[in-house]
């Protein structure tokens, strides 16, 4: 079979072989709806608590803090449309400028209901400062959300800071973290951390798409989203879908040490970075971004022109977000970039199965494009 060079794993990763698998056995043996009460139904619901109990444990939380939902835009939705229960319409509701459309979309729907929202900005790293932070917090904020790791330029957010310093300035202030593209490559301590709500998706970790799950900290009262049988402790009705979430614990499964595979990571990023130097790109990721995202622009082609060339010879990466469509990148502007560099910017990102040989086709297929591509005006 001929070899790809699969560059777009912060789009989505290939499910691995033991996934496949969960999700087969799922389907085929334990196909049992979980809320039954007889035997079937029982064995449904052992193999759901244990993939819960699995991903409790990949975050240091307990059992009864995960709720499975259909992905991370769900998860993200709950969260921040908790806010919806608090009787003080008016309230606060603080996010970054860079997030998410998920977290950007839902806090905008917010302000029809009389909400306040701010859109920190983040400076030329692609990081929001902390400052920021503490001049838009308020006795009114009700609910910040600050992601992890940025989908378009790997910048590492400073959500432990950002947390602790919410909960002296408004103590009665939720936080949550979109850690979509963080989970399964930093180390999360939930408890470390200090947050009250988590979001993550199983098709970023190489399980299947459809699922994911909200860490609530106990004692978080929200508003389910989903309202219907009772399911996921009342917060996500609906039967659960067991495939899935026995692929998604498949993935959490395998997940390596992430301090081993970090190391492996900004080795290949490195390699990655200096090579695409070596041939005129422009670096867009600031330094000490997740070495799984880098974000480069070879100036003077355009993104899309880039894209059709590098998929002729089997290198697959994107022009940012993939929920973007094709759109600008906004994380971009918001860090200042000129326009020159956001409309020849390639997001690569890398999964723990990419090599050197990815890199080195990357490389050659853009030296190629050089060559035969007509620069843009």
């Amino acid at each position: 079979m001929e070899h790809i060079a699969y560059l777009d794993n912060s789009s989505t990763t290939k499910p691995s072989k033991r996934a496949v698998e969960y999700i087969t056995k799922a389907l085929e043996a334990n196909w049992g709806n979980p809320s039954s009460l007889h035997r079937i139904g029982m064995e449904a619901e052992i193999a759901l608590n244990e993939a819960r109990e699995t991903v409790a444990r990949s975050l240091n939380a307990r059992a009864d803090e995960i709720i499975f939902t259909g992905g991370g835009t769900e998860a993200n939705n709950t969260a921040l449309l908790s806010v919806l229960k608090a009787k003080k319409r008016g309230g606060r509701i603080i996010t970054t400028a860079i997030e998410h459309p998920s977290v950007l979309e839902t806090a905008k729907r917010l302000t029809d209901y009389g909400f306040e929202v701010i859109a920190l900005k983040p400076d030329k790293n692609g990081i929001v400062p902390i400052s920021a932070l503490e001049n838009a917090l308020t006795d009114n904020t009700l609910l910040v959300s600050m992601m992890l790791v940025n989908n378009e330029t790997g910048a590492v957010q400073p959500v432990r800071e950002a947390a602790a310093l919410t909960k002296r300035k408004a103590p009665n202030a939720l936080f949550h973290c979109d850690a979509v593209q963080g989970y399964g490559k930093l180390p999360l301590n939930v408890k470390q951390l200090g947050i009250d709500l988590l979001s993550a998706s199983g098709h970023k970790i190489h399980g299947p798409k459809g699922i994911g799950f909200l860490y609530c900290k106990k004692g978080v009262h929200i508003s389910p989203l989903i309202t219907g049988g009772g399911q996921e402790s009342g917060m996500r009705s609906g039967t659960e879908a067991l495939p899935l979430i026995m692929g998604l614990k498949a993935a959490v499964e395998e997940l390596p040490r992430t301090d081993t595979q970090l190391k492996a990571q900004q080795e290949l990023f490195d390699y990655t970075k200096d090579r695409l130097l070596s041939i005129g790109a422009v670096i867009n990721s600031a330094e000490g971004c997740l070495p799984y995202i880098l974000n480069v622009s070879l100036i003077g082609y355009r993104s899309e022109t880039l894209l059709h060339f590098l998929e002729g010879r089997n290198v697959f990466v994107s022009s940012g977000s993939a929920c973007a469509k094709g759109h600008g990148s906004y994380v971009l502007n918001e860090m200042g970039l000129d326009k020159k560099r956001t409309d020849s910017a390639l997001r690569i990102s890398f999964s723990r199965f990419n090599t050197k040989e990815d890199a080195d086709m990357l490389v050659s297929a853009l030296e190629d494009a050089k060559k035969q591509l007509r620069k843009a005006n």
